[in-house]
């Protein structure tokens, strides 16, 4: 079967899973992992049979057959490598906050993103609590979101911790440009509990008309949507209507690709990025998104 060509920037944890994923996709082929420095993560793809480089996105430019790279490095570094990939003619997949692209929530957008150069994968709190929102609004209309992720403390690596201030604005612009909320917010907590604790996203919206048969419905058929690419995405409490406010509690478990179930968090964005990418192959290959 063809296949299309993919690259992975950033060998870290999250580069990592995405790895293993996209060696399972149908229609993309894992061609080369990128970095810096020789790390475990560069190590690890070597052993498996993939191409790797330490010479940074260079080499990944450089190769005319590689069509979508994935972007799991920072928003710093990825507003450099955004407009080399541009003008070399590939799609990047932005797993980090710089929200360059638009924002994409394959469960609620992907569709509708087929011909940008860029996408962005907002957080991973967006990631598990847009869908939520969106569900929602279209029943009830979305007067104001706030959605608190709660993720375990061992989850949250160097790049995580460096990036909460962009974490808090991109998801809470993300619950109105794509959830359809009229306002947003976002917090985030680390949570140091022992033994880890699952990924728990708390969503909190005001409406304008609160049906709630209405809105359970939507919210489950939505949980079903985003279970087909996400297989650990679950409710932890149905909806609760109390006046015109609804909650909603979300618990998310990675499949354990490369890293730990508990981290919900990280296995939400690597599985919804690569969902991105088998759409875009699939498109490429002449299929429809």
């Amino acid at each position: 079967m063809e296949k299309i060509k993919a690259a992975i920037l950033g060998p870290g944890n999250i580069g990592s899973d995405l790895m293993y994923k996209i060696m399972r996709s149908r229609h993309l082929k894992m061609e080369m992992m990128a970095g810096i420095v020789d790390s475990p993560g560069i190590r690890r793809a070597k052993f498996l049979g993939i191409r790797t480089t330490t010479d940074g996105i260079g080499p990944i430019i450089d190769d005319r057959e590689i069509r979508i790279v994935f972007d799991s490095t920072g928003a710093k570094p990825h507003m450099v490598h955004a407009p080399l990939l541009e003008a070399a003619g590939k799609i990047a997949v932005d797993l980090t906050p710089a929200a360059i692209g638009p924002y994409v929530v394959p469960s609620v957008n992907l569709s509708v993103l087929s011909d940008v150069p860029n996408l962005n994968m907002v957080t991973c709190g967006g990631q598990a609590t847009v869908p939520i929102v969106h569900a929602v609004n279209r029943v009830a209309g979305v007067v104001y979101a706030e959605i608190v992720a709660a993720i375990a403390s061992k989850s949250a690596g160097p790049g995580t911790r460096q990036n909460i201030d962009e974490f808090t604005r991109t998801t809470a612009r993300a619950l109105c440009v794509v959830g359809g909320a009229k306002k947003g917010k976002a917090i985030i907590v680390l949570n140091p509990a022992e033994p880890p604790l699952l990924m728990t996203d708390t969503v909190y919206t005001e409406v304008e008309n609160p049906d709630q048969k209405a809105i359970r419905a939507s919210i489950e058929d939505m949980v079903r949507t985003v279970q087909r690419y996400v297989p650990g995405y679950r409710l932890r409490m149905p909806p609760t209507v109390d006046d015109h406010r609804v909650v909603t509690i979300i618990e998310v478990e990675g499949a354990g690709d490369f890293l730990p179930k508990y981290s919900g968090n990280l296995d939400i964005m690597t599985s919804a990025a690569a969902a991105v990418g088998e759409a875009l192959a699939v498109r490429m290959l002449g299929g429809r998104l």
